[in-house]
C-alpha cells in the first residue's frame, strides 16, 4: 500500500496556492495551501505544480542508434511522467519496446512505425517491401492499449526513391486500423505540397517549426496555404524539436501569424540529450517562454493538449480520484542561453526547471 503524503504550498500556473494529498496512488484531496494532512509532508513552497508532463515525440529504444535512449533518462528524471515513442519500432520489434516498460517508472506509449524494421535503419521507407500491412495490423491488434498511432517519416533521406507512396500506404493503414498518423516532415522530395493534403483530422504533423527549405512557411515567414488548410481540417501540430527540426525564426513566424500552439515535444534521444540542443523538456519549454507564450500556454502544450490528443484526459488534469501523475517545477527569473537546431542562439530571461514528479502515485525528486 502506498503511503499518504502531501505536496504542500505548491501553486498552479495561475498562481493559486494549494496542497495536494496523495493516498494509495491517487489524488485524495486538492485543498487550501497548508491544510492538507498526511504522514509525509513535502514542502515545495514557491514551486509550481501541473499534471504530469507528456512528451508526444521521443525515441526510447536504446538498441537503435543513433535514435535511442533509456525510458527514464528521458522521462521522470527530467520531469516527464508520460512519453510516447515516435516510431522507433515497427512490427518486428514492437514487442520488445512493450516489454521494456516493465523496468521503467515512466509511462510509455508508442507510435508504430509503418516500416516493419523501424529505425534499425534510417532509410526505413526506401524499400516498399518493408511495409508489411498484415504485420502492422497484427501488431496494432495485439498491443492496442500501447500503440496510439502510426508513424511515417516523409523526408528524402528516409524514403529515397519511394516518393510519396509510403504515405499513401500509411493512409490506407490508418483507415483500416482507425489509428491516426504522425507524419515527420523534412527535406524534399516529396514536397510539402504533396505530403500535407494526405493528412486528415486528428493526424499529427511533427517538426512543424523546422527551418529546412521544404517547410510550412514561405521565404517571408508567411504560412503556406497547405498549412492553413491543415489547421482548418483539424490536423494537430507538434514541435518535435530534435537535432534538426526547430528554428527560432520559423517559430517567430508561427507566433506572428497566430498559429496555435498544440503540443511541445522534444524528439529527444541520447545524443541531443547529452550534447544539445534539446537537453530536456524544461529547456525546450523555456524556448517558448522566450518566444512570448504565457506560462499557461506552454504548460498546457505538455499537459492538457497532449493528454486530450491521446484521448487520456486524466493525464492532463489534477482531479480527486485520478491516479496521481504530477510535475513539480520552478520558473527562474534569470538569463538563459537557448539554442535552436540551426545553432541560432537567443538569450531568454526566464528558465523552467523540473524539480520532481509524482508518477502513478510515487513521489520522485528530479
Amino acid at each position: 500500500m502506498k503511503e499518504r503524503f502531501v505536496l504542500r504550498n505548491v501553486k498552479r500556473v495561475n498562481e493559486e496556492q494549494i496542497d495536494i494529498v496523495v493516498e494509495n496512488g491517487k489524488i485524495a484531496e486538492v485543498t487550501k495551501a497548508g491544510s492538507g494532512h498526511g504522514r509525509l509532508i513535502f514542502d515545495y513552497s514557491g514551486m509550481y505544480v501541473s499534471s504530469g508532463w507528456v512528451d508526444l515525440h521521443v525515441h526510447a529504444f536504446p538498441e537503435f542508434s543513433p535514435y535511442g535512449d533509456e525510458i527514464d533518462e528521458i522521462g521522470i528524471k527530467h520531469g516527464v511522467t508520460t512519453i510516447v515513442d515516435a516510431g522507433s519500432c515497427g512490427a518486428d520489434r514492437i514487442a520488445d519496446l512493450v516489454k521494456s516498460r516493465e523496468q521503467a517508472k515512466t509511462n510509455l506509449f508508442a507510435f508504430l512505425n509503418v516500416s516493419r524494421i523501424g529505425l534499425k535503419r534510417v532509410d526505413e521507407l526506401s524499400n516498399i517491401e518493408w511495409i508489411n500491412k498484415e504485420k502492422v495490423k497484427q501488431a496494432v491488434n495485439e498491443y492496442q492499449d500501447f500503440i496510439v498511432g502510426l508513424k511515417v517519416r516523409m523526408s528524402k533521406s528516409v524514403v529515397l526513391d519511394s516518393g510519396i507512396e509510403p504515405l499513401r500506404i500509411a493512409r490506407g493503414l490508418s483507415e483500416e486500423t482507425s489509428l491516426p498518423l504522425m507524419v515527420h516532415i523534412g527535406s524534399a522530395p516529396p514536397s510539402i505540397e504533396e505530403v500535407i493534403p494526405l493528412l486528415e483530422k486528428g493526424d499529427v504533423i511533427t517538426h512543424y517549426l523546422n527551418g529546412k527549405e521544404n517547410n510550412l512557411f514561405d521565404n517571408e515567414g508567411k504560412p503556406l496555404q497547405v498549412l492553413s488548410d491543415a489547421i482548418e481540417r483539424g490536423i494537430h501540430l507538434d514541435v518535435g524539436h530534435g537535432n534538426a527540426s526547430f528554428s527560432f525564426k520559423v517559430a517567430e513566424s508561427a507566433k506572428q501569424y497566430q498559429i496555435g500552439l498544440n503540443t511541445i515535444s522534444t524528439d529527444i534521444y541520447r545524443k541531443n540529450r547529452l550534447d544539445g540542443p534539446v537537453y530536456n523538456m524544461a529547456n525546450v519549454l523555456s524556448k517558448f517562454l522566450y518566444l512570448g507564450y504565457s506560462l499557461k500556454e506552454v504548460i498546457e502544450a505538455v499537459t492538457t493538449n497532449a493528454a486530450n490528443w491521446l484521448k487520456k484526459p486524466e493525464l492532463g488534469r489534477i482531479q480527486v480520484g485520478d491516479v496521481a501523475n504530477l510535475t513539480l517545477f520552478s520558473v527562474q527569473n534569470e538569463p538563459v542561453t537557448l539554442i535552436d537546431s540551426e545553432g541560432d542562439k537567443r538569450v531568454g530571461n526566464r528558465r523552467i526547471e523540473a524539480k520532481g514528479v509524482v508518477v502513478n502515485g510515487t513521489f520522485i525528486e528530479c
